[in-house]
């Protein structure tokens, strides 16, 4: 084979790869512990909402629940994934009053919002971080209103 052959081919496999390269969404945080540990944060805020006898939930936890659903969506969106269901979380006191389970919730919300709150270079994860901070910010609200109509 020519050189001039070789070099044709070369050229036209980078033509090819360079659309495809420039198409391609940035890359995900390579390594983001503070984001794994909010992970787990916002699963055991969750829990905490949960009703240890099964019951009715009010509005308010039932719109926390679904932010932190929503926060927890937007960090595995960026691929940022332990691999763990909504159930894999610390156990909770399932006889601490429901006021006490309610600020524990909002503690961990605090917590999860400070582990992602880290400065971001990476274009894709400063995305990531604004929802994130919305759906959280969200949650903390509505669990502020449900521990309002508690007292």
């Amino acid at each position: 084979m020519s050189g001039l052959h070789k070099l044709s081919l070369a050229v036209f496999a980078l033509l090819l790869a360079i659309p495809a390269a420039l198409s391609a969404k940035p890359a995900p945080p390579a390594d983001h512990p503070a984001y794994l540990h909010a992970l787990t944060d916002l699963r055991t805020a969750r829990a905490h909402l949960q009703r240890p006898d099964g019951g009715e939930l009010r509005d308010q936890e039932k719109k926390a629940i679904h932010e932190i659903d929503e926060a927890i969506n937007e960090i595995k969106k960026a691929s940022i994934d332990d691999g763990k269901d909504l159930n894999d979380h610390p156990p909770v006191d399932t006889h601490m009053a429901w006021d006490g389970r309610l600020h524990r919730a909002l503690q961990l919300l605090d917590k999860a919002h400070q582990d992602i709150s880290q400065e971001e270079d990476n274009r894709f994860a400063q995305g990531l971080q604004e929802r994130a901070f919305v759906h959280i910010d969200k949650a903390h609200h509505h669990v502020e209103e449900a521990i309002s109509l508690v007292r």
